[in-house]
């Protein structure tokens, strides 16, 4: 049986009167325990979409690879996945982080464990996510196929899911670590606040009744924003296209380039608009680690299956000016 590694407390990982954000930031350096500095690696999953959290995790990730080292000698998203992929020896298989680790999305899920029973001689680490199954049966699924290759090294975001993964995965290595944001701070807001409050909140299967509530008190339904809202018809166009792209033969090079430099304009795009508030109200997890990487006030609601609370509980309750909602929000 593999060895269950339990992270320190995040209080543990930074030196005396060190910024809590900067803490986090240098307790991303124990993920060298199972990519070494100078590690060869295929990054694969990173994401070609909307969702502005993910592609903050992927900056944060090659941010990290550059910090340490790591060379990347390829990268492949969801959509472009090759069957037949050729690995060198020695070269670690790493997984975007995040938190679609279960079955909420499948597709991201079947990749993750197509690689981990496809490349059985290689080492395979998947970057800090949050675990979640509707299903019993599903879990059990994965669990079988991580159990069985014996050089698994998963990284988790929150205390549940570290619990969870050590009850099932006996034969991977577990570790808590933040998320891999936290590799990109500390963000200047490149403008003065000029509003009070942007509420920055969920729309889909993740909102809560809390933040129905909240919405219908503070009139926060028709100013608020998320992720897909934030980017105006145009830019939203030109994503899906380059997502159609994504699939044709032979497009994966000149497009990986396209889409690392256009994702680079969506984060710079969220920024300027966090910067423009002098506090964020947000049920996006990402929502509020940009508000902590940008050291802006934010309160922070829960999501459907209780992530943001963990995470919040987990790493970011002592970062000064972050707040967790209990119930109602004040606008």
């Amino acid at each position: 049986m593999s060895k269950m590694e339990q992270g320190q407390s995040q209080q543990s990982a930074g030196k005396a009167g060190q910024h809590p954000m900067e803490q986090l930031k240098e307790r991303l350096s124990l993920i060298t325990k199972s990519i070494p500095r100078g590690s060869e690696i295929i990054y694969i999953d990173y994401p070609v979409h909307s969702n502005g959290g993910d592609i903050l995790i992927m900056k944060g990730t090659e941010a990290f690879f550059k910090a340490y080292g790591i060379r990347v000698r390829a990268r492949y998203s969801v959509l472009d996945f090759p069957d037949g992929l050729k690995v060198p020896p020695g070269c670690i298989l790493v997984l975007h982080g995040g938190g679609n680790f279960g079955d909420l999305y499948a597709k991201h899920q079947l990749l993750r464990e197509r690689v981990v029973e496809r490349y059985p001689g290689h080492r395979i680490v998947m970057l800090p996510q949050t675990i979640f199954y509707k299903s019993e049966l599903n879990f059990g699924r994965t669990a079988a196929i991580l159990n069985r290759h014996g050089d698994v090294h998963l990284y988790v975001r929150d205390s549940l899911s570290y619990e969870m993964a050590r009850k099932k995965f006996k034969n991977v290595h577990v570790y808590m670590s933040p998320d891999m944001a936290h590799q990109l701070y500390p963000i200047e807001s490149p403008s003065v606040a000029q509003g009070d409050t942007l509420f920055f909140l969920r729309t889909d299967i993740e909102k809560t009744s809390q933040q129905e509530q909240l919405e219908k008190q503070s009139g926060a339904r028709s100013a608020s924003l998320d992720w897909t809202s934030l980017y105006t018809p145009m830019e939203r166009k030109a994503l899906v296209l380059l997502m159609k792209l994504y699939r044709l033969p032979g497009a994966r090079g000149p497009l990986q380039r396209i889409w690392y430099g256009y994702s680079q304009y969506l984060v710079d795009k969220a920024i300027r608009e966090f910067g423009l508030y002098g506090s964020i109200v947000t049920s996006r997890l990402h929502g509020h680690i940009l508000s902590c990487l940008m050291d802006k006030p934010n309160v922070l609601l829960d999501n459907s299956y209780g992530k943001n609370t963990s995470y919040f509980t987990a790493w970011t309750s002592g970062v000064p000016g972050s707040e967790l909602s209990a119930g109602e929000v004040a606008n």
